[in-house]
């Protein structure tokens, strides 16, 4: 694998945990959720946020910058209100 494809992949691990430990910052709870799962819904909400973005007409991801921060970290809020009411009718 080449060197650029590895660091582009811990670029979006990276990204990821931090979209998703902004989202936790932004939606505090009870949920005990470690850094993995942090880490899955970042990732996760980064592509729906990036989907979402590029669907409505404000383009997807740029890079690592701000505004793909603030794009995953968009997604990542979302998933993370969806996951909650998910749960929260399986009577967790």
């Amino acid at each position: 694998m080449p060197e650029f494809a590895m660091m582009n992949g811990f670029l979006w691990l990276l990204l990821g945990l931090l979209a998703g430990v902004l989202a936790r910052f932004f939606l505090p709870g009870k949920d005990r959720v470690g850094c993995l799962p942090t880490i899955v819904i970042g990732v996760a909400g980064a592509f729906l946020g990036g989907f979402l973005a590029t669907l409505l007409g404000f383009g997807g991801f740029r890079g690592f910058d701000v505004y793909s921060l603030l794009v995953a970290t968009l997604g990542a809020v979302l998933l993370l209100l969806v996951v909650r009411i998910v749960r929260g009718r399986g009577g967790r």
